[in-house]
């Protein structure tokens, strides 16, 4: 694979991130200092006040097993409160981790801890912001944001490992067909792939960088994602619709692609679990011959 470093900003103004980043869309780091460190939850923030607050809630963790035959899309592996997570996270590595976790629903007062960066983007979804939690080894398996929406990705607690490829990136990462997800195991890619199965991994190119307390990211609408807990963290990601053609496809990924998908794990397991890898395969292939060309 191909990989380079995600340009770092310590400040940018409105005009400059809309020239150099949100029209490219292209992604960016934007340091503590020049936008995080602007609200309170950078310093407020801890598992402590998180534990005092929303300790008795129920919600969703997900171990590192890529999806099997039969598991439907954003399927928990189990449930417990998040004090009892939290605790587990402190004593040590876990390889659990939570998202999508809509704290604001359960403690409205922490909105005031939040400073949106409106000056960046519009359309921010502000019912809607989530949370994501892992405990040091916990793995964000490669995929894109069934949305489409631009993500704001603040890192608070802990640091995590991220790499991102542009959404055109797709045949040669073996995007399976009706999902957003990879066939292609990224586990641990920065030591080494497998290029031996998966070989048109080595023609794609992709962005890493790692996030540290403070650090924002923000990634354009459709970047394929994957993301390692180095330790046990959080972050929270703010998420602004795009355009009218960017709109217009996230409901379709969300409509159509994911209930076809669902649809089909419910019909034919085993039988689709195997074909959406076929059919990666063969788009993989496909692309490699036209680079030979």
């Amino acid at each position: 694979m191909i990989i380079n470093n995600i340009d770092r900003v310590d400040d940018i103004t409105p005009e400059e991130f809309r020239k150099n980043y949100y029209l490219p869309r292209k992604p960016v780091v934007i340091s503590a200092a020049g936008l995080s460190k602007q609200s309170p939850a950078y310093s407020k923030w801890t598992w402590d006040y998180f534990k005092h607050i929303v300790g008795d809630k129920k919600v969703g963790v997900y171990n590192n097993e890529r999806a099997g035959a039969n598991t439907l899309v954003n399927g928990a592996d189990d449930y417990i409160t998040f004090g009892e997570y939290i605790d587990m996270v402190k004593k040590g590595p876990v390889q659990l981790r939570i998202f999508l976790f809509n704290i604001f629903q359960h403690a409205p007062q922490l909105v005031q801890d939040v400073v949106w960066p409106d000056q960046y983007a519009k359309g921010f979804l502000k019912k809607y912001p989530m949370l994501f939690v892992g405990g040091a080894g916990s793995v964000a398996h490669m995929h894109y944001d069934i949305d489409m929406s631009h993500i704001f990705h603040t890192q608070f607690i802990g640091r995590k490992r991220v790499l991102l490829l542009e959404n055109k990136q797709s045949p040669y990462i073996y995007r399976m067909p009706f999902t957003v997800e990879s066939a292609a195991s990224f586990v641990n890619w920065h030591e080494k792939l497998d290029e031996e199965q998966y070989p048109a991994l080595a023609h794609a190119q992709g962005l890493t960088t790692i996030l540290d307390h403070g650090d924002t990211l923000f990634m354009p609408g459709g970047y394929w994602h994957h993301m390692e807990y180095m330790d046990g963290g959080f972050a929270m990601s703010l998420r602004a619709l795009d355009d009218l053609a960017g709109k217009l496809n996230g409901l379709y990924h969300i409509v159509g692609l994911r209930g076809i998908n669902n649809l089909m794990i419910k019909l034919a397991p085993q039988w689709w679990y195997h074909k959406k890898r076929e059919l990666a395969y063969q788009r993989a292939d496909k692309t490699l011959s036209h680079l030979a060309i």
